[in-house]
């Protein structure tokens, strides 16, 4: 594709010297960077891009977008100097895939727990239903049936574009995907055509980004007011809302998509009557038009049950009829890392979940609560470099649900742990818990205490198999380790 093709859709720019070279890739990381390259300069938090402009020429790169002014000792490169180049990279990726999700069924989902659930039960239910799907969030992207590995929940809005490119070459009609409050905040996103958006809840997390709930709230917004403000009826938009959440009312208020929403305590076009929960799964009534229909799921616990009214919510607005959905979910079972029974033969049980909120964590232990016949053990910590407001407020969480608390190491990265632990214990006065740095001997004195009957519950990391210490990524997986642990004991 030519350059002055490319950034057609760019207002507010200068470029020198203004020829028309062909493109044959774009690229933000300097590396990346071959002949016939357009180089994309954004400043990161620990890296900015318009350092690596010249290292970028050098490799191949004819033309570069900046926000600032850049040196560059060839004079045949274009320089493209823009406002905002973040912004400036989401269109242009867009253009340069040829506006994938144009080419899509896409459904984002978004909210401070859940995203990850619900997203996994949609694909499952889309794909049993016959349909091509993609999947992009926290455990990475699937492509039909082939994995990849991915670093953001939601990617950086070249590496989405083609993400969602290589979903069109590959023949897949749906994307379904995790959408951030900070791939909102800064954009990543601009250019995604959604037909369905889905809001789980709000709870607190991510206040050292958003610094306040309104803050975070909003972000969480611009997905619905996003949604488009035509009423195309070839191709409807819907937003999938929490009633029970009181930020629902401000998103109702925001998007033009036709609503539908979802609850337990409050009046829904969807609604979860009569929930029993046992250790192996979760029954309930779903209210609709009306009409009573039993569920039967073999996901454990109230936050389940919102994932599956929102999930059902999604898959009605794709067009699925509700026999097919609810069929389909009788087989469904969890994401790893969420909830995750971790059976090694012992007589207790150990439980692993990616619980890192303080509403998560009172979400799982009030689970446990309605089927433990023993004591509880919660095995917590909080990462480092992170929100620090939650810290006490977690603690406290585990010190009043749990029988027996111990505080140890998440990913501290570059804090101290012993800080990070002096935290959490400020937050609670009871004397329940037990303190151990190392999250390896800790998960296994927890399972050295269990008897027969107890619930050991290992929250924070769920899925994730490393642990960040300092500047280094360690191999660490806590499902291994409780299987170790039990082995031991």
């Amino acid at each position: 594709m030519k350059l002055h093709e490319l950034i057609s859709s760019l207002h507010d720019f200068r470029i020198l010297p203004d020829i028309n070279p062909e493109i044959t890739s774009v690229e933000m990381d300097s590396r990346l960077v071959k002949h016939g390259s357009l180089f994309i300069c954004i400043k990161g938090y620990t890296v900015d891009g318009h350092h690596y402009a010249q290292q970028a020429a050098s490799l191949g790169a004819v033309a570069i977008i900046a926000e600032e002014d850049v040196d560059i000792t060839d004079h045949s490169v274009v320089v493209i100097k823009v406002r905002d180049s973040l912004r400036a990279m989401a269109i242009i990726a867009n253009k340069f895939y040829q506006f994938p999700t144009q080419k899509l069924n896409l459904i984002g989902v978004t909210g401070t727990n859940g995203k990850t659930s619900v997203t996994h039960l949609i694909e499952e239910i889309l794909r049993t239903s016959g349909c091509r799907t993609g999947l992009i969030g926290t455990v990475g992207m699937k492509i039909n049936n082939k994995k990849f590995e991915t670093k953001n929940t939601t990617p950086d809005s070249l590496t989405l574009q083609k993400m969602f490119h290589q979903m069109v070459e590959a023949n897949v009609d749906t994307a379904v995907m995790e959408v951030s409050s900070h791939a909102l905040h800064i954009g990543r996103v601009h250019g995604c055509d959604y037909n369905v958006t889905v809001f789980t809840n709000l709870t607190q997390d991510h206040l050292d980004y958003h610094k306040t709930m309104d803050n975070y709230r909003a972000a969480k917004c611009l997905l619905f007011s996003q949604l488009g403000n035509s009423y195309d009826a070839s191709k409807p938009k819907y937003a999938i809302l929490n009633i029970d959440d009181d930020a629902t009312k401000e998103y109702i208020i925001a998007t033009q998509g036709i609503i539908l929403t979802y609850g337990i305590n409050n009046d829904a076009q969807l609604m979860a009557k009569n929930i029993k929960t046992t250790s192996s799964g979760t029954n309930f009534d779903l209210i609709m038009n009306d009409e009573t229909y039993p569920v039967s799921v073999k996901l454990v616990g109230k936050f389940n049950v919102y994932n599956i009214l929102a999930t059902i919510g999604a898959t009605l607005a794709y067009g699925l009829k509700l026999e097919e959905i609810l069929e389909t979910l009788k087989d469904l079972t969890g994401v790893p890392g969420r909830f995750e029974l971790v059976d090694a033969g012992q007589e207790f049980a150990v439980i692993v979940d990616y619980a890192h909120t303080p509403d998560s964590l009172e979400n799982v232990l009030k689970t446990i609560k309605e089927f433990a016949n023993g004591k509880i053990y919660s095995i917590i910590g909080c990462g480092g470099d992170r929100d620090k407001t939650k810290r006490p407020i977690m603690a406290k969480i585990s010190t009043d649900l749990a029988d027996f608390s111990i505080f140890t190491s998440d990913n501290p990265r570059t804090e101290d742990p012993q800080a990070i632990l002096g935290d959490m214990t400020a937050g609670t006065s009871s004397e329940n818990y037990k303190v151990i740095i190392d999250r390896k001997l800790a998960i296994e004195y927890a399972i050295s205490e269990a008897k027969g009957g107890d619930v050991v519950l290992i929250a924070g990391k769920g899925h994730e198999n490393y642990q960040i210490i300092g500047e280094k990524v360690l191999d660490f997986d806590d499902v291994i380790m409780a299987k170790k642990a039990i082995k031991l004991k």
